[in-house]
């Protein structure tokens, strides 16, 4: 009788461990990790997220909302990462793992930084971006790609050919650090006119420990959020007196930035005869994503722009533990391979890698 009752209590613990190891299912290679579609108005539809930052944990971050996007909301999701030979490594510019998985996206989300893909990878991209692709761009994607050759028909991405891919499809390439880095932090309000857009169900205040780029979004593009600048690094600290300064002498020279703009949308015609439904911010670090709000904001860009209808509320809770690396340069974690970022991650490398000595 013991024996059997060992049994079915063997037997039921297996069943209750089902959902969890299902939770768990994803798919991995060189570069590369994709989480199955589940259940939910995503089904169907093939999100591609991109990772190749060297500043702001991007390969943290891109994964995180991937299993987001695939668990909560039921979208097949692909992140390809910046590698070498299957190793991460965010300071790798030419290198992206799977680029053939570009050919059957419906979104992409872009966590980019001077960026100098072969041409290859660059005419994946291309095609996804000339057949009409939603894209939600975070951060430094901005200025997402320098350094590809001035004879590649690519090259008019290059954030300094007049803005490259940030101005022309984004809206805005880099122009400077408004806030002071890593000194002064973001709080965000709401333009007023864009308050009720459905974009922004859910979608609060946000905090944000990364400063407030200086950006201009053009006239065809709608600004959600501006971005003040705090004093110090804590969500409670009040508006930095020295932006303050700044402000009042931008707008005696004739422009109106009291606040910059943090996040935007815009209808952009492409080379293939469609238009791109865009979403830019110019927050979402890793350690930005902490915020609620932000995390929301990304997942109502998807929705929005591939036409679905946004969630009153839609569900952002991280599927696992979620404690973001600080943003720096060289502070990523070494020796990682695209699986290690499915789970929860290891403690935040503290200390750069060691240089290499120049033989």
């Amino acid at each position: 009788m013991k024996r059997h009752l060992s049994l079915w209590a063997a037997l039921a613990a297996l069943v209750l461990a089902l959902p969890a190891v299902a939770a768990e299912a994803f798919t991995s290679g060189p570069g590369w990790l994709e989480f199955p579609a589940g259940k939910g108005p995503g089904a169907g539809k093939h999100v591609v997220l991109l990772a190749g930052d060297e500043e702001y944990r991007s390969e943290e971050s891109m994964p995180m909302l991937a299993r987001i996007l695939s668990e909560r909301h039921g979208f097949r999701c692909t992140v390809l990462f910046s590698h070498d030979d299957g190793v991460i490594n965010p300071n790798n510019g030419a290198s992206l793992g799977k680029p053939e998985a570009l050919d059957s996206a419906d979104a992409l989300v872009l966590g980019l930084r001077f960026r100098k893909w072969n041409e290859a990878a660059l005419a994946k991209f291309d095609a996804a971006l000339n057949r009409g692709v939603p894209i939600v761009a975070t951060r430094t994607s901005t200025h997402a790609f320098s350094g590809i050759p001035k004879d590649s028909p690519y090259a008019w991405y290059n954030w300094n050919n007049q803005g490259g891919f940030g101005k022309k499809v984004l809206g805005e390439t880099w122009v400077s650090h408004w806030g002071n880095h890593k000194g002064e932090a973001t709080r965000t309000t709401f333009e007023a006119i864009a308050a009720r857009l459905a974009i922004l169900n859910g979608v609060g205040v946000i905090f944000g420990d990364t400063d407030v780029y200086e950006a201009y979004p053009p006239a065809d593009a709608q600004v959600l959020l501006r971005g003040q600048v705090l004093k110090g690094m804590n969500p409670e600290d009040p508006l930095s007196e020295r932006v303050k300064k700044r402000a009042t002498d931008k707008q005696e020279q004739g422009v109106n930035s009291p606040a910059m703009a943090v996040a935007w949308i815009r209808e952009v015609p492409n080379a293939g005869g469609t238009k791109n439904r865009v979403l830019t911010t110019t927050m979402a670090s890793a350690s930005d994503l902490v915020d609620e709000s932000l995390r929301r904001l990304l997942v109502n860009g998807v929705y929005w722009g591939l036409g679905l209808d946004v969630p009153a509320k839609a569900d952002v809770t991280p599927v696992v533990e979620w404690k973001p690396s600080k943003y720096s340069f060289n502070m990523f974690h070494p020796g990682l391979k695209a699986e290690d970022f499915a789970g929860v991650l290891p403690p935040q490398v503290v200390a750069p890698p060691p240089a290499k000595k120049k033989k």
